[in-house]
């Protein structure tokens, strides 16, 4: 039985451009896919097709058990969509934005404005309401444009790059409401570019590079592919290194990097803290001091590079960056 957003095989060319090439994936209900990748990878397109606002040149689609191609205006009822722009009306105040949304979903006038109320004081807009959205900073419009996606309560959400140009502290504001959200039963798909909020938000995470689903799994799940924990020492002595890499190279569980220049030795071990206290022992006891040691884990940072040879910001050139 599919998730509540399913897509098998599909595709979608612009020109010379493969924006889509047979990407699959299935999201469970009440569960977060991120969807990773860096500028022009193919997310957006991905987006597009799943919300009905592009058809795909081949593949299949289901969205809350809808097929997209066959019912689109039946999908656009079940769903919300917040882009990687506010899609709000810069003269409208903010009540008047939310009020106007739910009037279009045939609300009643008392139902929008209660609703409007409610996500206003929770998306921290209530003090400015009643302004106009061209005097809102940034955040505060892409606040208002998820505010707006979601006051007909939709069960199933695509956020496309919903905190691209935030500070960070908007941005853990909005990562606390699409916590909130999925905590209530809504099903999500994002599409991010940072590695460390598909880390805290998705269940499961696709990694996709020039329109191609490349790896899948749990952000654990990823990281154990680049071969899991490794102990970063950096020796005082530039002398004393290949002593110290001797050492290190009897915990390892592979080949042992020196940097000669940062006097940094890095090996792959397994063992964790109590494997850390152990090595700390064995320098101590042959008299090598260390400026610096560290367990250290592999990031989704360490994942994506990898996978694709490159890092997740790279841009590229494809119709989503323009």
């Amino acid at each position: 039985m599919p998730g509540a957003i399913y897509a098998e095989g599909l595709v979608k060319t612009f020109g010379d451009v493969r924006a889509l090439d047979g990407v699959d994936f299935d999201v469970p209900e009440g569960t977060v896919l991120g969807l990773l990748g860096p500028n022009g990878a193919g997310k957006t397109t991905a987006v597009r097709v799943l919300t009905t606002l592009l058809k795909p040149d081949s593949g299949k689609a289901v969205v809350a058990g809808i097929d997209v191609l066959k019912h689109p205006n039946e999908v656009r009822r079940h769903i919300g969509l917040s882009g990687q722009f506010a899609a709000v009306d810069e003269y409208l105040t903010g009540r008047e934005n939310l009020q106007m949304v739910g009037q279009l979903y045939q609300m009643t006038s008392r139902d929008a404005k209660v609703r409007a109320a409610e996500l206003l004081e929770r998306f921290g807009l209530g003090d400015a309401a009643d302004r106009t959205a061209k005097t809102y900073s940034g955040g505060m419009r892409r606040r208002l444009d998820l505010a707006a996606a979601l006051v007909v309560k939709p069960p199933v959400m695509f956020m496309d790059e919903p905190t691209t140009g935030l500070d960070p502290r908007n941005r853990q504001v909005m990562w606390e409401v699409i916590q909130d959200l999925v905590a209530g039963g809504t099903t999500l798909l994002l599409t991010t570019q940072y590695l460390e909020e598909a880390d805290q938000l998705a269940h499961d995470i696709c990694v996709i590079d020039h329109g191609k689903v490349i790896a899948r799994g749990t952000s654990d799940q990823l990281k154990a592919q680049t071969g899991g924990e490794r102990v970063e020492v950096v020796v005082h002595e530039r002398d004393r290194l290949t002593e110290a890499e001797t050492i290190l190279r009897g915990f390892g569980k592979g080949d042992t990097k020196v940097e000669d220049h940062t006097r940094r030795i890095t090996v792959p071990v397994n063992g964790g803290a109590k494997l850390l206290a152990e090595v700390i022992r064995d320098l101590d006891a042959r008299g090598i001091e260390i400026d610096d040691i560290g367990l250290r884990r592999p990031t989704l940072d360490d994942v994506f590079l990898s996978l694709t040879g490159h890092e997740a910001e790279v841009a590229d050139t494809d119709e989503e960056t323009k």
